[in-house]
C-alpha cells in the first residue's frame, strides 16, 4: 500500500507538493493552536472566569475593529503573484502599504469605540489599546502570502512558530508568578511583534529583499477593487464569530463570557484543518480553472468530501464527551460550557465546507456575494443571539453560532444561480457518498 501510495505521488508532482505544504501549514497550527491551548488552559484556571472572561472580550473586540485593516486583500495578493510572479515586489509592496494604513486608522478607532462602551472600565481600554498596536505588524504577513503563493509555507510556519515559543515562555514565565492580567495584553502584541520580524528573516534568507518592494496607485486600485468586498466579506464573518462574545459581556457581564470563551476554545481548536488544506490547494485549483471546467469542478468535490468526513469525525465524538471534556480540563468553575459545547462543536461542519466556497468565489470573480452571504450570516447572528442570550446565556449563543455559520456559508448559496453549483457540491458532500 506504502509503494503504491509512493508511486501515484511520484507521478503527481503537484498533489505531492500540496500535500508537503499542506504538512508544514498542519505542524504551523498544531505546534500554535496546541501550545496556545496549553498556555489559555492555565490562564482560565489562573484567571478565573470573570478575568479570563474579561480578557476574551477585549481580544474578540479588537479582532472585530482590526479586521478592517487587513483591507479584505490577503487572499487576492496570492491570486495575483500567481497570475503574475514576476511582479510580485510591486504586489507585496503595495499590498503592505496599504495594510499598514489600514492599521494606522482602525487603532484610534478601536479606542474610541471601547471607550464609549466602557467608559468606568479602566483596564479593559489599557488592554484593548495594547493588543490593538499588533496590528500594525501584522502588515509584514503580506510576506506569508508570498510563500502560500509558492507552496513553500515552512518558511512562515519556522518564523511564526520561533515567535510562539519565546512568548510562550514568556507566558508560562507571567503565569508562575502569578503577573497581572495586563501583562497577558503585552505578551499578545509582542508576539505579533516577533512573528513580524520572523517573516523578514525568512523572506531575506530565500534571497529577496523588501527594498525592492514599490507600491503603486494602480495596483492599489486593483487589490482594493477584489480586497473590499472581500473585506467586507471577512469582516462579517469575524463579527459574527466575535459579536456573541460582546454581547455576552454586556449583557450577561464578564464570566459568561469567560465561560463561553472555554467553549469557543474547544470547538475552534480544529478550525486549522479546512484553512491549512484550503490554502494549499487554493493555487492547485486556480490552475486547474485554466486547465478545464470538469478538473476545476472534480478538485474542488474531492476537497468537499474530504473536509466533510473530517468534520463529522469531529463533531460526532465531541457532542457526547464535551461536559465531561470541560470538567476534566478547565474544571467545575466552567462546568456550565458542557451543554453549550455539544452544540457549538457543529458548526464546524458549516465552517470547514466554507473554506472551500470562499476559495470558489474568489476564483470564479465572485467576492462581493461572499460578503452577501456573510453579512446574511452577521444578521442572523445577532438577531439570534439578542434573543437568545438573556434566556439561555452561553448556549443560546452557541445555538446562533450554529445557525449563522449553516446560513452563511451553505444556504444563501441557493439564493444566486451563480453559486447554486457550489451549493450543491457543499450538500452533496454533506450526505454519505453512494459511489
Amino acid at each position: 500500500m506504502i509503494a503504491g501510495l509512493r508511486a501515484k505521488l511520484a507521478g503527481q508532482p503537484e498533489l505531492r507538493k500540496i500535500l508537503s505544504n499542506t504538512g508544514w501549514l498542519f505542524a504551523s497550527y498544531i505546534s500554535r493552536y496546541g501550545l496556545t491551548f496549553l498556555i489559555e488552559l492555565w490562564m482560565a484556571r489562573y484567571l478565573g472566569p470573570q478575568q479570563f472572561g474579561l480578557y476574551n472580550y477585549v481580544i474578540a473586540f479588537v479582532t472585530l475593529l482590526g479586521t478592517l485593516a487587513s483591507l479584505g486583500v490577503n487572499n487576492v495578493v496570492v491570486r495575483e503573484i500567481v497570475r503574475t510572479p514576476s511582479e510580485r515586489g510591486e504586489i507585496l509592496g503595495t499590498a503592505f502599504t496599504l495594510k499598514l494604513a489600514g492599521a494606522l486608522l482602525t487603532w484610534p478607532l478601536t479606542l474610541l469605540a471601547i471607550y464609549l462602551l466602557r467608559p468606568d472600565d479602566g483596564l479593559a481600554r489599557l488592554m484593548a489599546g495594547i493588543i490593538a498596536a499588533g496590528t500594525l505588524f501584522q502588515a509584514f504577513d503580506v510576506i506569508e502570502y508570498w510563500f502560500q503563493s509558492q507552496v513553500k509555507s515552512k518558511f512562515a510556519v519556522l518564523a511564526k512558530t520561533a515567535a510562539l515559543i519565546a512568548v510562550s515562555v514568556l507566558r508560562v514565565g507571567l503565569l508562575y508568578t502569578r503577573s497581572p492580567l495586563i501583562t497577558f495584553a503585552c505578551a499578545a502584541t509582542l508576539e505579533l511583534a516577533l512573528s513580524a520580524a520572523g517573516l523578514i528573516i525568512a523572506y531575506r534568507k530565500t534571497g529577496d529583499s523588501l527594498w525592492k518592494w514599490k507600491a503603486t496607485f494602480a495596483r492599489a486600485k486593483l487589490l482594493l477593487r477584489d480586497g473590499l468586498p472581500l473585506l467586507l466579506s471577512w469582516f462579517s464573518i469575524i463579527f459574527y464569530m466575535k459579536i456573541d462574545q460582546v454581547m455576552l459581556g454586556e449583557w450577561a457581564g464578564d464570566k459568561a463570557v469567560g465561560i463561553y470563551s472555554v467553549v469557543v476554545r474547544l470547538s475552534e481548536v480544529w478550525y486549522f484543518i479546512p484553512v491549512s488544506i484550503a490554502s494549499s490547494a487554493l493555487p492547485s485549483i486556480i490552475e486547474a480553472k485554466k486547465i478545464s471546467e470538469q478538473v476545476y469542478r472534480q478538485r474542488m468535490q474531492r476537497l468537499l468530501y474530504l473536509l466533510s468526513a473530517m468534520a463529522y469525525g469531529i463533531a460526532i465524538p465531541m457532542t457526547f464527551l464535551s461536559g465531561w471534556l470541560v470538567t476534566l480540563l478547565f474544571g467545575e468553575r466552567y462546568a456550565e460550557a458542557g451543554p453549550a459545547l455539544s452544540v457549538h462543536i457543529w458548526a464546524g461542519v458549516p465552517v470547514f465546507l466554507g473554506v472551500v466556497k470562499d476559495s470558489y468565489l474568489l476564483t470564479e470573480g465572485l467576492t462581493r456575494l461572499s460578503f452577501v452571504m456573510a453579512f446574511g450570516g452577521a444578521v442572523i447572528n445577532v438577531a439570534l443571539n439578542y434573543f437568545l442570550i438573556p434566556r439561555y446565556g452561553a448556549l443560546g449563543a452557541a445555538i446562533a453560532t450554529v445557525a449563522a455559520y449553516s446560513s452563511a456559508n451553505v444556504w444563501l448559496c441557493f439564493l444566486y444561480k451563480r453559486t447554486r453549483s457550489i451549493g450543491s457540491m457543499m450538500l452533496k458532500a454533506l450526505l454519505p457518498r453512494n459511489s
